[in-house]
């Protein structure tokens, strides 16, 4: 429910002296926590949303800069747009990162994000950020493989890396986007240390780098890597040629998951060339190593258009960083069933 606030900040003169103005009622902004941001946005809605505004000529490129702010007990990540479909609202997302947080019970990592209308640029709402990071990226990884995956019949075998809220989030996206063309046969998580993973329901798990973890990638349709490494999680020679991998956890020009090997196998989609070319160390590493050339990276936007059909016999790599646009356009989303 929206409530109502008032304005007492604009003054009148009335025979010779300033008097307060007759209070004008605004309407609050509306605050929606994690729950509510669930609620009102599902993760097929997310994928819908950005696959539309590719679709309706949102050019990734023209995202505004996002800023790294250094502060005594960690650092403010700021993430603006004034890019979406409809155009009718600019928002940031202000993502705080205290490392020592986790001492303190608390996460380490925590964001709100703000949406203000374009014109006026009045606040409109305010929601839980960590929420919808964890609806837009999954979506948007989701957005960028869809065709490729829909384009073959059959259950599809997943291979995630890492157990956390992403690799849980790709599952149970891909499961819903898919369906009902295409299911997931199975779904094995690979971690470092099984004992500490409660998989999902119907979900496998296994040691990463063993044996077993070895044979589920050779079987696997689709591979998430999701986690905090910093080398390469895989053997390239471990992946079909007609497998399709996503890579959301390195967003850092020196760290990766995907090895160099793979990059010079498969068609390697972006969200962004010059965004890639800056953050995403997948790409930096393997362009720096000569596994891989500028002109080898296809942009999601030509994926999602079709204007670009990668071939079905070799694998295809999706590497996300995460951009400001897509919080917008989610939060947009999110908005439209909540107000």
């Amino acid at each position: 429910m929206r409530t109502q606030r008032w304005s007492d900040d604009a003054t009148r003169v009335v025979a010779g002296r300033t008097d307060p103005a007759p209070r004008v009622p605004v309407n609050a902004p509306l605050v929606l926590d994690a729950d509510a941001v669930r609620a009102a946005c599902s993760p097929v809605d997310a994928v819908e949303a950005i696959s539309a505004a590719l679709l309706s000529g949102l050019d990734p490129a023209a995202d505004l800069p996002r800023h790294a702010v250094p502060l005594r007990t960690g650092e403010f990540l700021l993430m603006p747009s004034e890019h979406s479909r409809s155009q009718a609202h600019v928002g940031i997302k202000v993502v705080t990162v205290a490392p020592g947080n986790p001492a303190r019970g608390l996460p380490r990592i925590q964001a709100s994000y703000l949406i203000f209308d374009a014109d006026s640029l009045s606040l409109v709402a305010v929601l839980d950020g960590t929420a919808l990071t964890a609806l837009r990226t999954p979506a948007v990884s989701v957005a960028a493989v869809r065709p490729r995956l829909l384009a073959t019949p059959g259950p599809l075998r997943l291979a995630v890396f890492g157990a956390g809220p992403q690799a849980r989030g790709h599952v149970t996206t891909l499961a819903a986007a898919l369906a009902p063309h295409r299911s997931l046969a199975t779904v094995t998580h690979l971690v470092r240390d099984v004992r500490r993973t409660e998989p999902a329901d119907g979900a496998g798990v296994a040691t990463s780098g063993t044996p077993h973890a070895d044979d589920v990638l050779r079987a696997a349709d689709v591979i998430v890597c999701a986690t905090s490494a910093r080398t390469p999680l895989f053997d390239a020679d471990l992946i079909q040629d007609t497998a399709v991998v996503i890579a959301v956890g390195s967003h850092e020009p020196d760290a990766r998951e995907i090895p160099a090997a793979l990059c010079a196998r498969a068609t390697v989609v972006v969200e962004d060339i010059a965004t890639a070319r800056r953050e995403a160390g997948d790409v930096c590493l393997a362009l720096h190593e000569g596994a891989l050339q500028i002109h080898d990276l296809v942009p999601m936007r030509d994926i999602v258009t079709e204007r670009t059909r990668p071939a079905l016999d070799r694998p295809l790599l999706f590497k996300s960083v995460g951009m400001s646009w897509q919080d917008l356009v989610t939060a947009e989303a999110v908005l439209s069933n909540a107000s």
